[in-house]
């Protein structure tokens, strides 16, 4: 009885508040370096991500493409060394817009055009006049931002697989307008469509394709991914993103830095 009585005395209850709120600090202490260790792994899963992004990215020139403008160089040194200067620049431009892109930042979309002329015009040099190409961009919409090479994979896939193995060639069109839900891009080829050897139906194991679907959807949402069809008289590939205000790296220039090196 005076045991249970001392139990029941102001110092004890007392004693009991300071066990009690002890124990309570104590699992309090122990949530949030639980919270902060999910936080932890959560932001290192999201590093590992966009390493592998930007590893898929340095890795979207096809080396096909810089073999073949190589040996296209090599030919013109011979017969016009001045047309082989042209084509060694407009590399050089390619491939410093490559590299400048691993910063994750979005890049106004008349660079990704003159990054995409480029491009096609090193092509032209190796297909001649068997490859055509038509650009109709809605006034106003070369100030946008875009992902930086979303629309070099589209192209490449259309040179490749449409046009050059198809005897006459054939021209590449690429849309860019606005819409209700945003801007829309569309690349389009008339060249063998469902008669190419590897046909452009969405389960293409293409590197570049498939990562220019998943930066899209990263980016802007599980809507803005690729949408493709394969004609009889060739390919489209289509996507719509929305207009990005206020946009935040996805990689600082610190992390971009240290994944180069």
């Amino acid at each position: 009885k005076e045991y249970m009585l001392n139990l029941l005395s102001w110092d004890a209850m007392r004693f009991y508040d300071q066990y009690i709120i002890t124990v309570a600090i104590f699992y309090v202490i122990r949530y949030f370096e639980y919270t902060q260790r999910k936080e932890q792994e959560k932001s290192q899963l999201a590093l590992k991500n966009k390493e592998m992004q930007l590893a898929l990215l340095k890795s979207q020139i096809n080396p096909h493409f810089l073999f073949n403008t190589l040996n296209s160089i090599s030919m013109l040194i011979s017969s016009s060394k001045e047309k082989a200067r042209k084509v060694i620049t407009q590399l050089s431009d390619v491939f410093r817009y490559a590299l400048d892109s691993h910063s994750g930042e979005l890049v106004k979309l008349v660079h990704e055009l003159e990054f995409i002329e480029n491009y096609i015009k090193i092509q032209q040099v190796r297909f001649g006049t068997r490859l055509k190409y038509v650009v109709e961009v809605e006034p106003g919409c070369t100030s946008l931002e875009v992902p930086p090479m979303i629309l070099q994979p589209l192209v490449e896939n259309s040179v490749k697989y449409g046009i050059g193995p198809k005897d006459d060639g054939g021209t590449i069109n690429l849309i860019i307008k606005r819409v209700e839900d945003g801007i829309y891009f569309e690349v389009t080829d008339d060249g063998l469509g469902k008669n190419a050897s590897k046909v452009l139906d969405g389960k293409s194991t293409g590197v570049g394709l498939k990562n220019s679907n998943r930066r899209l959807m990263s980016i802007f949402g599980r809507r803005a991914g690729l949408k493709i069809e394969a004609r009889e008289d060739g390919y489209t590939v289509k996507f719509v993103i929305p207009v990005i205000k206020n946009y935040e790296p996805a990689v600082t220039k610190e992390v971009a830095e240290l994944i180069e090196h």
